[in-house]
């Protein structure tokens, strides 16, 4: 149980410490923390569940860009915000250290395999991120706009939560 709680609290911090980096405004750091632990979290439960690297990368990823589309309608921000910070914690660095390490000590079989591993772990993150991002941009807003109610009072954006005013369908715009 410890090391699930470590898990999502380093996954958090070190994408919100990547969305700082990237220069993130700060309003957005927790959605980007919590789609980064989401992702890695993901990836954590199917590599218990002795999924390989790939496919755990590749489902931790489908979680990521589900949660970058749906917090760019709520929020109304580009996707990038939370998918570069996001995508952190499943990018194969680890890997392709070892691929060079290996290369340069001369252990080419060892190199060979760790190589191999971190192209199938990028190859599934890339996969992930095409699979959802081709879903079209209508599908999310009809989604989110279904199930929150976005009105405009005194010049900000509320969100009402399955809650309507009875003169609502009488307003434009």
């Amino acid at each position: 149980m410890i090391h699930v709680v470590m898990n999502a609290l380093c996954s958090f911090m070190g994408t919100v410490s990547f969305a700082v980096i990237f220069n993130v405004p700060k309003r957005y750091y927790v959605c980007c923390g919590l789609t980064g632990m989401a992702g890695w979290l993901t990836y954590y439960a199917f590599v218990s569940g002795h999924a390989s690297a790939a496919c755990a990368s590749f489902f931790g990823t489908l979680v990521v860009v589900l949660l970058s589309r749906a917090l760019t309608v709520l929020m109304k921000c580009p996707i990038t915000i939370f998918l570069v910070s996001g995508i952190i914690p499943l990018v194969p660095g680890a890997g392709v250290y070892y691929t060079v390490y290996y290369m340069v000590t001369n252990q080419l079989a060892e190199a060979s395999r760790r190589g191999m591993e971190s192209v199938k772990v990028a190859f599934a993150i890339v996969l992930g991120i095409v699979f959802v991002v081709s879903i079209p941009r209508d599908v999310f807003h009809g989604l989110f706009n279904s199930l929150f109610h976005f009105r405009r009072p005194r010049g900000k954006y509320s969100i009402y939560i399955n809650e309507r005013d009875e003169g609502d369908e009488n307003r434009k715009g």
